[in-house]
C-alpha cells in the first residue's frame, strides 16, 4: 500500500532559501595552493638552514688556513701584471716618446742629474729579451746549430756554449737546447765570487763588466756594491767560454785644475770624440749612451761649445757627471769622472778639457758613460760623432 502525504501551505514552500554547495574541485584547489606554499616554506627554510653551515664551514677553514694561499694567489696576480705590462706599456711608452719629443724644456737643463730609470724600459725588455727568460729549442728533422741560431738571432758559439756542446757535437731531432736571450755566457754565482771576477773569468775587463750590471734582469743585493749570493744566474753579455783574463786595477786619477772660462762660444753643430779608448757598450734601450774605456783613464772633452748646467756629484748612478747645454737643441752629459774640471755656469770649447775619466757612481771600471739628447730626447751618439 502506498500512503501520499500532502502539503497544503505550498506558498509557505515556495518562501524557503535555496542553499547552493561549491563544486569539490575548488575546494582541492584551494587545499593545493595551501599544501604549496607550505611545502616551498619548509623547504626554503632548510636550503637557508643548509646555505648558512655551508658558509660559516668555508669561513672556518679559510680561517683555519688562513695564509696557506697568499703565494698562489700573489704568483697569479704577477702573472696578470707581467700579462697587462708586457700589453699595454708600448703603447703608453710609444705616447711618452711622441710627447717628449713634442717638448720645448730641455730635460738636461737642470742642476740636477737623474740617472736612467732601467725599469721604465720593462716593456722593451720583454719584448727584445723574452723578459730573460731561457727557453727550450726541440731540435726538428734536418735542423742545424747555424740554423737554430739564425732564428733566435743569437751567434752559434752562445747555443754552443750553453747546451754544453762542441763545434764537431752533432744534435739529433727531439733533442732539447736551452736558448738565452742574448748573445753570451751565463754563469752561476760560487761562494766569494764577485762581478770582477766573474767578467774576467767569460773574457771581460773591468769596465766591461758594467754590461753585466746594465743587464735588466740580472739582480743584486745592492745597486751600489753589485753584492752577489752563491748560486744565483747570472747572464754575461758578449762573454766567450772559456776565458782566462787577470783582471786589471783601477788607477787613481788626482785632482786635476780647473779648466778656463772659453768665454763667448758658439756651438759648431756637429760633435768630437769626448775621449780617447774602445767603445765596450753601445747604444740599447737600457743603456741609450756609449761607453768609451780606456785603462789608463784620461782627459774627457766637450764634445761641441756651450754652456756647463751641471757639474758634480749625482747620487743616482752617474757618479760625477757633466752637462753641457750647446744652446742648440743639444745637450751632452758626461758620467763616471774622477775629477769635474769645470763649474756651473761656466763657458766651455769644443774639444776644452772638462773632467778626467774614473769610476764613480754605479760604475764596474774606468770608461766615460757619454749621452746626447736632443729636445729632451736620448739619441744614438754613434749617428752624431
Amino acid at each position: 500500500m502506498i500512503i501520499i502525504i500532502f502539503n497544503p501551505d505550498f506558498n509557505t514552500m515556495l518562501n524557503l532559501p535555496i542553499k547552493f554547495t561549491k563544486p569539490a574541485v575548488f575546494k582541492d584547489i584551494s587545499d593545493f595552493i595551501q599544501f604549496i606554499r607550505y611545502y616551498l616554506k619548509l623547504r626554503g627554510y632548510g636550503w637557508f638552514e643548509k646555505l648558512e653551515v655551508s658558509k660559516d664551514l668555508l669561513v672556518d677553514i679559510l680561517y683555519m688556513k688562513r695564509g696557506r694561499y697568499a703565494r698562489p694567489f700573489l704568483h697569479f696576480g704577477m702573472v696578470v701584471l707581467v700579462f697587462l705590462v708586457a700589453t699595454l706599456s708600448p703603447l703608453i711608452l710609444s705616447q711618452q716618446d711622441i710627447e717628449s719629443i713634442q717638448t720645448t724644456t730641455p730635460v738636461l737643463a737642470t742642476t740636477q742629474v737623474q740617472a736612467p730609470d732601467f725599469y721604465t724600459f720593462q716593456a722593451e725588455a720583454v719584448r727584445q729579451f723574452r723578459g730573460g727568460e731561457i727557453i727550450t729549442h726541440v731540435v726538428e728533422e734536418n735542423e742545424m746549430i747555424s740554423m737554430i741560431a739564425e732564428r733566435y738571432g743569437l751567434s752559434t758559439n752562445t747555443i754552443l756554449w750553453e747546451n754544453n756542446l762542441k763545434d764537431i757535437s752533432t744534435i739529433k731531432p727531439g733533442m732539447e737546447l736551452k736558448i738565452l736571450p742574448l748573445d753570451g755566457v751565463r754563469h752561476q754565482v760560487k761562494r766569494g765570487e764577485t762581478i770582477y771576477s766573474i767578467a774576467s773569468r767569460y773574457g771581460l775587463d773591468r769596465s766591461q763588466a758594467q754590461m753585466i750590471v746594465d743587464y735588466p734582469f740580472n739582480e743584486f743585493l745592492s745597486d751600489e756594491t753589485f753584492e752577489l749570493v752563491a748560486g744565483q744566474w747570472l747572464m754575461v753579455p758578449e762573454g766567450v767560454r772559456p776565458s782566462e783574463v787577470a783582471v786589471p786595477t783601477i788607477p787613481r786619477v788626482a785632482q786635476a785644475p780647473l779648466t778656463p772660462d772659453a768665454g763667448s762660444v758658439v756651438a759648431q753643430g756637429s760633435f768630437m770624440w769626448p775621449a780617447s779608448g774602445r767603445i765596450t757598450q753601445g747604444y740599447l734601450f737600457y743603456h741609450r749612451a756609449i761607453d768609451i774605456a780606456n785603462q789608463g783613464g784620461g782627459p774627457i772633452l766637450a764634445a761641441d761649445a756651450g754652456v756647463v748646467t751641471s757639474a758634480g756629484w749625482n747620487g743616482g748612478g752617474y757618479g760625477n757627471a757633466i752637462v753641457i747645454d750647446h744652446g742648440n737643441g743639444f745637450q751632452t752629459l758626461y758620467a763616471h769622472l774622477s775629477a769635474v774640471q769645470v763649474q756651473v755656469g761656466q763657458r766651455v770649447g769644443g774639444g776644452n778639457v772638462i773632467g778626467q775619466m774614473g769610476s764613480t757612481g754605479r760604475s764596474t771600471g774606468v770608461h766615460l758613460h757619454f749621452e746626447i739628447r736632443h729636445g729632451g730626447t736620448m739619441v744614438n751618439p754613434l749617428n752624431y760623432l
